[in-house]
């Protein structure tokens, strides 16, 4: 999928990498990408580090400049892509809290500590994938109709209504069959 086609809200830790490893070899675009996806959460972690949004402003403008110029050093097995980017931030705050003089320069840098990284643990992947595997598995056990019901209504949000007149079936039906195949993956899912 090429990146120009990437909305603004990159969704995973893969996406963000690939934007790195396309920001090493010159995209632009996809920097232009990188950091309408990534610029909130940095321009957070300057700003708790200094407390004075000009600051935090010039510091931002600082950490993608080094992206641009560092995005080849970016390992995807040593962290993942918004660590990276967060440490870039992080480290950067603390040289211009470091260059600032007086009662500015004592800001707690403990606050550095505080910003979590929000992408998924390893675990919490494997247990997301795993668990992903295990619904994609019990949904292929329904018979079609149910399955698009269902991944129709939950999975894309239509209502009872909709599908009903989609389908052109009584709105007690289709109650009736998503209750049964919502209790046929439940006995699935339980296995």
């Amino acid at each position: 999928m090429p990146h120009s086609s990437l909305l603004p809200s990159v969704d995973s830790s893969e996406e963000l990498a690939e934007l790195l490893v396309d920001v090493a070899s010159g995209s632009r675009s996809a920097f232009e990408t990188l950091y309408r996806a990534t610029s909130s959460k940095l321009f957070g972690i300057c700003l708790r580090l200094l407390s004075d949004r000009a600051e935090a402003e010039d510091v931002l403008q600082e950490v993608y400049a080094s992206v641009w110029h560092k995005a080849v050093q970016f390992d995807a097995a040593r962290a993942s892509a918004i660590t990276w980017l967060g440490m870039i931030a992080r480290n950067k705050a603390i040289d211009r809290l470091r260059a600032l003089p007086g009662p500015q320069r004592n800001a707690p840098i403990e606050l550095a500590e505080e910003v979590a990284d929000p992408l998924a643990s390893p675990l919490q992947h494997t247990e997301a994938t795993t668990e992903r595997a295990r619904l994609d598995h019990c949904m292929e056990q329904l018979d079609d109709r149910r399955r698009t019901l269902i991944h129709t209504a939950f999975f894309e949000g239509a209502t009872y209504e909709e599908l009903a007149v989609r389908s052109g079936s009584p709105l007690g039906s289709i109650k009736s069959w998503i209750r049964r195949g919502l209790m046929q993956l439940r006995t699935c899912l339980e296995q």
